[in-house]
């Protein structure tokens, strides 16, 4: 099931405005429910909700149907505020 980025960035921004425990809650539950990761994983891996923001736009670009380079160009575009997501991904996986 192809995934609606915009519903999911409108989510994430309303989750966001939310109380910082609950919006803790709310982002792990979304992300985990996107990628192999629990949601406890995700509060320990992007304790900060601005870190689960940058993640979303990540994996946006990853996931989206444009071609190989185009993904390429927009995270090199965007490296310095993906650079921590890439970091504590990897340490996570390596």
């Amino acid at each position: 099931m192809p995934i609606n980025w915009d519903d999911f960035d409108n989510e994430i921004d309303t989750i966001i405005a939310e109380s910082a425990e609950e919006t803790d809650e709310k982002l792990a539950s979304k992300i985990s429910s996107i990628t192999r990761m629990t949601d406890d994983e995700v509060k320990e891996l992007f304790p900060v909700p601005a870190d689960v923001k940058k993640l979303t736009e990540l994996m946006k670009i990853v996931k989206s149907s444009e071609d190989r380079n185009n993904k390429i160009n927009k995270i090199v575009a965007n490296a310095e505020e993906f650079g921590g997501i890439v970091l504590t991904l990897l340490s996570k996986f390596a």
